[in-house]
Order: C-alpha cells, then structure tokens, then sequence
C-alpha cells in the first residue's frame, strides 16, 4: 500500500481568509485561542494510527505556543511553514512574502532543533502571476513547496496548469519540489478532494475514491486539514453566510470521518519521503 501525505495547517479559528473582513489582526490577541487542544487532539488521533504527519504552522502562532511546537516535534512529526500571519501572497508582495517565510523559518528551527524544508501558502493563494514566490521561497532554503492547488475555482486560488502528482519545478532561482493536494479526475476535470471542507461538507466517499486512485498509480496523496475542523464547539463569528457555510459546516464529522481514514489508509510526514516519491515517480 502506498504511504501518502497528511499534512495539518496550524492556525487558529479566527485566522482563516473567509473571515479578513470580519476579524481584524489587530483583534487576534484578545480572542480565545483554542489551537492548542485541537492540535493534541490530531497528535493523539495519528498516534492511535501508528501515522506521522507535516504540520504547516503559521509563524505567529509558534511564536506564542512554543511549548505545543515541542510537543509536535517531540511526537515525530514534521514542522513546516504556513507564513507568519495567514496573509494570502495574492495581498502581499515580493519583499514582504520573503520576511514572512524567513521570520517563520527562523522561528520554527529555533523552536524545533530541525530544518525547515516546507512551506504552504495560506489558501493555496500561490496563483498564475505570483509565481516570484516561489523562487523567493528557493532563496530562503525551502526544498518543497505545497501550494499549487491543481483546479479551477474561483475564490483566489486555483493553478489549474499545474501537476496532479508530485513533480520538480525549475525556477530561475533554482528547483523546487511541488506537492499538490490531492483532486480526482472525473470528465476531464480535476475536482478538488485533498481535504479540508471538501472533507467535512462533500460525501466521504470522494476523499476515499481519490486516495485509492492515487494508491493504483503508486502515488502519494496529499491530505490536509486544519486544527479547528476537530472542534465543533469553536465560537461562531459574524461573517457572511458564504464563508459560515465553508468554516462550520460538518465540524461534528472530521473526527470520526478522519478515525475511518487513518485506519483504510496509511500517512506519513512531507520531510524524507517527497524525494523517493519523485525519484520512483521519474
């Protein structure tokens, strides 16, 4: 059976994109953080499974629980970057995208005692015209990157030009490892089944059918999911309908969703797996 990719976003409830216009940053630090319990809980979950996983964690949320970080660490899983403050490369440029992935490199190895090799771009925002980012992130010393999210959708992201399986990518600045979440090919479509609230809202069965393709062919999948998607009792912020849809819908069900996935199949982290995945792909 083929070992595929399960990967966690750390950040808080509060920080998501659909909420920017609703929960300002100036507001994070007085909101109650409940990213701690929600992560023990996934650590304890992928541990019953005998699973390691990738933790792409955003900068300013390390900074603030160093001791969940060591925890992390300390259960064998892999830190990996998510930027500093969830702020999307679509709303940012060049010279603040490259502070953001070096603060939260820092952090992280500091933290860590580890190499820092990946980074996910907050909602998959690395889109067609902000591919500078990925050459800064080259130059940072980042060897993968998990961003390019292979479908068309709108919403500010989407790199439908992109590969469905793990592949090189040469930049002007050097190579980069791409690692893109997981989507099933159906009537000439990639539909998007890596996670997420495509986990929580759609049938099961779609996640299921994709990882089991992916296993055919003796490619990885990537898996995400984010913290807060355990926690069906997170408060409720005021946020337009669309985006109360998308955050809460189907909380209740990633916990016994995800118990059924660890157990059909079987997940490790990013770090020292995507080179042999991409050799035996070659």
């Amino acid at each position: 059976m083929t070992l595929h990719h399960f990967t966690v976003d750390v950040e808080e409830h509060f920080q998501v994109s659909a909420f920017e216009g609703r929960v300002s940053r100036g507001d994070w630090d007085r909101l109650p953080s409940r990213v701690e319990g929600n992560v023990d809980r996934l650590l304890a979950l992928l541990a019953r499974h005998g699973a390691r996983g990738t933790f792409f964690t955003l900068g300013w949320v390390a900074e603030r629980h160093p001791a969940m970080i060591k925890r992390i660490v300390g259960a064998g899983h892999e830190l990996a970057s998510h930027g500093w403050d969830h702020a999307r490369v679509t709303q940012i440029g060049p010279g603040e995208f490259r502070e953001s992935v070096r603060r939260t490199k820092r952090v992280l190895e500091d933290l860590s005692g580890a190499p820092v090799l990946g980074y996910r771009a907050p909602s998959f925002s690395i889109v067609p015209g902000r591919e500078w980012a990925l050459d800064v992130l080259v130059e940072e010393g980042y060897r993968y990157d998990s961003s390019l999210f292979p479908v068309r959708r709108p919403g500010g992201y989407g790199y439908a030009s992109g590969g469905r399986d793990p592949y090189w990518l040469e930049r002007p600045a050097g190579k980069l490892a791409e690692l893109p979440p997981a989507t099933l090919r159906r009537f000439g479509n990639n539909l998007p089944a890596g996670g997420g609230a495509y986990f929580r809202i759609f049938p099961y069965g779609l996640v299921r059918a994709a990882i089991r393709e992916y296993d055919r062919r003796g490619v990885p999948a990537m898996f995400y999911l984010h913290p807060w998607e355990l926690d069906p009792d997170q408060p409720r912020h005021d946020v337009p309908w669309s985006a109360r849809f998308r955050h809460y819908t189907g909380l209740a069900r990633t916990l016994p969703r995800l118990e059924r996935l660890l157990t059909e199949f079987r997940f490790t982290a990013v770090a020292g797996h995507f080179e042999q995945a991409l050799a035996a792909r070659a």
